[in-house]
């Protein structure tokens, strides 16, 4: 029998993984089929439960419940525990395991795709929910200059910023705290761009030959690039390629295949 997975957040139509998964299927000779589940906001739990009881084999998890997704498992990966956010839903007979795979293909994407090292860089993360949580600690594991978490609401940020103090230097503001302070990395992990929006950066963040990297992607990440380029960044990209490396961690866990990436991220950014 073909064995079923699925993307669930909301909102989820925009989502390109059935299209990724269907690809590392066709790559590696998986029988799987992969859709999008929109879970209600109040209904995220019964609609893993449902899937999971029609035959269901794992989830993908997207915006705005990775945190609940991480209350749900019975299993943790060391990475979900250290994120506090899941991503990766996967079911067996008795037990939901969960994994968080944002981290390594944030990774993967910025220092193999692009080819932007990270290392003694100054890096600031923009937002402290579930995207942001499964991204400080890999952050810190390449040993950047230094990570500046700012977020609208500082307490969270500060919360964030304080469970993984230890592991470098790191801190945590609102945006407007950020006057006068410059970085090499600016990486987006709020949902503004599903707004088109852009969080209130002061001027001059963004130092010679900076990176600006949305998590997200589609035509609602064009207002951040706007912005980056107007104050100086020298290169943009979306979250296609972290999506794609994030997916490909996530086949590796359901089905033990490393699938091939590269070929996956050309077809979307053709698209």
């Amino acid at each position: 029998m073909t064995d079923r997975y699925a993307v669930v957040g909301n909102p989820v139509a925009h989502s390109k993984s059935p299209f990724i998964h269907s690809e590392f299927a066709r790559q590696t000779g998986q029988d799987v089929k992969y859709e999008r589940l929109l879970a209600p906001l109040e209904g995220f739990r019964a609609t893993v439960e449902n899937f999971r009881a029609e035959g269901g084999k794992g989830l993908n998890v997207t915006l705005p419940f990775k945190l609940e997704a991480f209350e749900l498992t019975h299993e943790r990966s060391e990475r979900a525990s250290d994120a506090q956010a899941v991503n990766t839903l996967k079911f067996d007979a008795s037990t939901l395991y969960g994994d968080n795979t944002d981290g390594v293909g944030l990774l993967r994407d910025i220092e193999q795709n692009l080819r932007f090292p990270m290392q003694g860089r100054r890096i600031l993360l923009m937002g402290a929910g579930g995207a942001a949580q499964g991204v400080v600690g890999p952050l810190l594991s390449v040993r950047p200059e230094r990570v500046v978490i700012a977020n609208r609401t500082v307490d969270k940020a500060q919360r964030l910023a304080e469970r993984f103090s230890a592991r470098g230097s790191l801190s945590a503001c609102g945006y407007a705290q950020l006057d006068g302070q410059q970085f090499d990395l600016v990486i987006n992990a709020t949902a503004a761009s599903l707004n088109a929006s852009v969080p209130e950066l002061p001027e001059g963040i963004f130092a010679r030959g900076a990176l600006a990297y949305d998590m997200m992607y589609g035509k609602g990440t064009a207002s951040f690039f706007e912005l980056a380029l107007s104050e100086g960044a020298a290169q943009v990209a979306d979250g296609i390629g972290m999506l794609v490396e994030q997916a490909a961690e996530s086949f590796f866990i359901w089905r033990g295949v490393r699938p091939q990436t590269r070929p996956v991220i050309d077809a979307l950014q053709a698209q």
